[in-house]
């Protein structure tokens, strides 16, 4: 039986439309500008606060996911200083590019904070670059290391078909790959009130800097991209994140789903979801 205090939360995957890499400080951290929106597909979590924190991991993709502290989840309750039972029930790839640990760690901040009236320390930004804007859970801008989460109010909604290879892909030896550390920024301004295929248009212009340092390391995301781009009426392909994650952009749900359903099809072992950003 559920307890009065439990609660119920839905951790969205992450999908950065656009990457650029625009520097590297003298500490080794990458400045980043990202347009970054969330999705209906994610996992989902129950908090139940208690004396002593403990993990339970379940769902189709629980496998391999750690319970320990070295677990986003349990990193972000330590962080916030409260104690919980937390039962994460996993539907997102991990290592993928689309946020699944930060996801579920800012999603704990945010529920914690709640319950406890705690403030979140440097808004989860020690448990990493996507935390912040991923306890923010809506469409934003994210610029500096992480840090600086500028709310997008004003974009379209998307339909999309998410597509993993189910082939993990580390960030660290994707950013080592890295050629050029300083690339330019997005305009200063993201294009308002566009409707969904002219800001596909928009995005077909910026980039993921860190697309080809992917395929150097792990040449699947080559595969995936073909993938999406022999589906029809896909608008725009593109990897999201460090990868391996790739996302193809379709004119409505109906054509999304179409396409979902065929590459299945063709790729019975792959994570492939239809979905809408937002």
């Amino acid at each position: 039986m559920k307890s009065p205090m439990t609660v119920e939360a839905f951790a969205p995957a992450k999908v950065n439309l656009t990457l650029h890499v625009t520097g590297r400080r003298d500490d080794g951290y990458h400045l980043l500008d990202s347009i970054v929106v969330f999705a209906d597909v994610g996992d989902r979590l129950r908090i139940t606060p208690t004396p002593k924190t403990i993990l339970r991991i379940s769902g189709p993709l629980s496998q391999g996911v750690p319970t320990d502290d070295s677990n986003l989840v349990i990193r972000a309750a330590n962080l916030i200083g409260a104690t919980a039972e937390i039962e994460l029930e996993k539907h997102l790839p991990n290592a993928a590019g689309i946020g699944g640990g930060s996801s579920d760690a800012g999603t704990i901040l945010r529920v914690l904070r709640d319950m406890t009236g705690t403030p979140v320390p440097d808004n989860g930004l020690s448990l990493g670059a996507d935390v912040p804007v991923c306890m923010h859970a809506k469409a934003a801008r994210m610029r500096g290391i992480g840090e600086d989460v500028l709310p997008l109010d004003h974009l379209p909604t998307l339909n999309a078909v998410l597509v993993n290879s189910m082939v993990a892909l580390p960030t660290g030896p994707v950013f080592g790959n890295l050629e050029m550390k300083e690339n330019p920024p997005m305009p200063d301004a993201i294009p308002a009130n566009l409707d969904a295929p002219a800001f596909v248009d928009w995005l077909g212009q910026m980039r993921n800097d860190l697309e080809v340092p992917a395929i150097t390391v792990e040449p699947a995301v080559t595969a995936t991209l073909n993938a999406l781009n022999a589906t029809q009426d896909c608008l725009l392909s593109r990897m999201s994140g460090s990868g391996a994650t790739c996302f193809g952009l379709y004119p409505d749900a109906t054509t999304a789903k179409n396409a979902a359903a065929r590459l299945q099809s063709n790729y019975p072992n792959w994570w492939i979801r239809s979905t809408r950003l937002s």
